[in-house]
C-alpha cells in the first residue's frame, strides 16, 4: 500500500513559520486529493487545507491568509507552508492523500492513506 511520511514539524515562536512536507512511499499515477489535518489535545481532528487534482484549494477559516497548501506531482509530495503561526496552531498535523498507483500488473489501483502525524508546537 501507499505510505505517507511527514517532515518539517517542530517548535517555533509565535509569528514564525514552518513548512511541512509529505511524500509518498511509491510513485503515484494520479492524486485525486491531498490534504493536511490537525488534532490538538482534547479536540477532534480538523481539516486544515486540501488541494484537488485540478489545483483547487480549500482552507479552514482559522488558517486562511496564513497557510498555503501546494502539491508537486512529480515528486509525489504535498506541502503546507505555515506563516504567522499562533499558539492555537499547536497540534499534531496529519497528511492525507487519495488517488491511484500502478499495481504489480501495471493496472491502476486506488489508495487512501494517512501519515503518522508530526508535532507542531507554537510557543515562546
Amino acid at each position: 500500500q501507499v505510505q505517507l511520511v511527514e517532515s518539517g514539524g517542530g517548535l517555533v515562536q509565535p509569528g514564525g513559520s514552518l513548512k511541512l512536507s509529505c511524500v509518498t512511499s511509491i510513485r503515484i499515477v494520479r492524486f485525486t486529493v491531498m490534504a493536511w489535518w490537525r488534532q490538538a489535545p482534547g479536540k477532534q481532528r480538523e481539516l486544515v487545507a486540501d488541494i484537488s487534482s485540478g489545483g483547487t484549494t480549500n482552507y479552514a477559516d482559522s488558517v486562511k491568509g496564513r497557510f498555503t497548501i501546494s502539491g508537486d506531482n512529480g515528486k509525489n509530495t504535498v506541502y503546507l507552508q505555515m506563516n504567522n503561526l499562533k499558539a492555537e496552531d499547536t497540534a499534531v498535523y496529519y497528511c492525507n492523500a487519495e488517488g491511484y498507483y500502478s499495481d504489480f500488473r501495471g493496472d491502476p489501483a486506488k489508495f487512501a492513506s494517512w501519515g503518522q502525524g508530526i508535532q507542531v508546537t507554537v510557543s515562546s
